[in-house]
């Protein structure tokens, strides 16, 4: 691969390439709350190891 194909490749991913990556089946919501979710729950297991005895 030479430097001018990959910058031309990294442009074109940069620029929404093929169309962009979304999916019909994804909310946007339903992954945003995941997410949340997810990190509500690691923050919370951080919480109990970090106590101060």
């Amino acid at each position: 691969m030479s430097l001018t194909s990959t910058a031309h490749e990294l442009v074109t991913l940069a620029s929404g390439g093929d169309g962009g990556g979304n999916h019909e089946s994804l909310n946007p919501y339903f992954v945003g709350a995941g997410a949340f979710l997810a990190l509500m729950f690691l923050l919370w297991i951080t919480t109990r190891f970090n106590r101060d005895r």
